[in-house]
């Protein structure tokens, strides 16, 4: 048998196993598109004039064959909600740029709310959670592009692992990517190891026996960013975007600056930076975002 031959069977072989897992789930995915969460602007957002919106991405993903295949049979929240392909993400970095939309630093926003003075105007922060290669290999390069500062949250404890069907950056593609930006790429944490789904499908760390846990898993997380890229973290992002009170309680006294959620909103003058509100960014609430930004 040829190299030809075997390297054509085993792409056969690819399409037949996708294209079985297709048929398999088709009724899966019609009902989870269903039933699906809105990541729309909440309505109650939309007239608002002043604030903040701190965008949430996760994977930019490349506009390859295998990638489309996948992306059309799979019924994985990775690979719809929690995506963007790749040639979109650059028209909405261009969309930002174009409009004189004011991108700003967490940092930044956080200097503005703590000031605790009205915020005027509307301002955009840009946020990337886990940071996998698709982050490295196709948003730093655009964000450089047109200078934005963006914040990136590190699963401490998973960088270089293949996981929920992408392969996280390691730490030497990290440090990489916060040289090439020149200071406008900010390190958050992430937790270390406690990313995953028990199962029953939840957060591991929303158990209540997991909070001691949870503190020992947050310290070895700030010990990890030092020890690898001599950057202290002092913003923290809740994977599947939320905690318990107990560990929100723990949070608050860590002085930290901000701790993300996904809870959609405006960050005002008056937010708890605390519990940030973010939007997460696909293909149905980018609309929503356009018409925020466009009107007056």
């Amino acid at each position: 048998m040829t190299r030809r031959l075997r390297r054509g069977l085993l792409i056969l072989l690819f399409l037949v196993v996708i294209l079985g897992f297709g048929w398999t789930y088709q009724h899966k995915a019609v009902k989870q598109q269903t039933t699906k969460e809105s990541y729309a602007l909440p309505a109650r957002y939309e007239k608002m004039s002043n604030g903040i919106m701190v965008f949430c991405y996760h994977r930019i993903l490349g506009g390859n064959w295998t990638t489309r295949i996948i992306r059309g049979l799979s019924t994985n929240s990775q690979l719809h909600e929690f995506n963007v392909p790749a040639d979109q993400f650059t028209a909405q970095m261009k969309y930002l740029h174009d409009h004189h939309i004011k991108v700003i630093s967490a940092e930044t926003m956080v200097k503005m709310v703590r000031d605790q003075q009205p915020i005027h105007g509307k301002y955009a922060v840009l946020s990337f959670d886990d940071i996998d290669r698709t982050v490295i290999d196709h948003a730093v390069p655009v964000m450089n592009r047109y200078k934005f500062p963006f914040t990136t949250f590190i699963i401490t404890g998973n960088t270089g692992r293949y996981r929920e069907g992408t392969q996280l950056a390691t730490w030497s593609q990290i440090r990489a990517a916060e040289k090439a930006s020149q200071g406008r790429m900010t390190l958050g944490l992430h937790t270390h190891n406690l990313h995953y789904l028990n199962a029953h499908m939840e957060p591991v760390f929303m158990q209540p026996h997991y909070t001691g846990k949870f503190k020992r898993d947050f310290a070895i997380s700030k010990q990890e960013l030092k020890a690898h890229t001599g950057i202290t973290g002092n913003s923290f992002a809740f994977p599947y975007g939320a905690g318990t009170d107990p560990i929100n309680a723990f949070l608050a006294q860590q002085h930290l600056t901000w701790v993300a959620t996904l809870d959609a909103g405006i960050v005002t003058d008056n937010t708890d930076l605390n519990a940030t509100p973010r939007v997460i960014i696909n293909h149905e609430s980018w609309p929503s975002i356009q018409k925020w930004f466009t009107t007056k």
